[in-house]
């Protein structure tokens, strides 16, 4: 027969087992919700990151180069337009009064005409 210290010392390895498989399980449980909370976190300073990148590239290169290639159509478009005058004169003279003020006229004036 089994003493009542048996039983006892029985029931208490028991309910040792039973509160270590506990604290086991709520120790994983929080320990997934602490990584879970991190990859969170860094995945929120990386989207930072990109963003204050993003930003910088578009503050210091996209929009210099925009206003560069707007003066670059403008430059084009008032050549065209040059052109087309040229064209339409109807003397061909060499010493022709047009074709004189193109041909002299300095790169300033033409920017300046914007």
């Amino acid at each position: 027969m089994m003493t009542t210290i048996d039983i006892t010392a029985i029931v208490l390895s028991m309910i040792g087992m039973a509160s270590g498989w506990l604290t086991w399980f709520l120790d994983r449980r929080k320990h997934r919700q602490e990584v879970e909370l991190l990859k969170a976190e860094a995945k929120k300073k990386y989207m930072d990151l990109a963003t204050m990148y993003v930003d910088e590239y578009t503050k210091n290169i996209v929009k210099p180069l925009e206003g560069r290639v707007n003066e670059l159509t403008n430059e084009v478009k008032h050549l065209k337009d040059e052109l087309e005058t040229v064209k339409k004169c109807a003397c061909y003279r060499p010493n022709c009064a047009k074709r004189l003020r193109l041909l002299d006229k300095p790169e300033d004036d033409v920017r300046s005409k914007k």
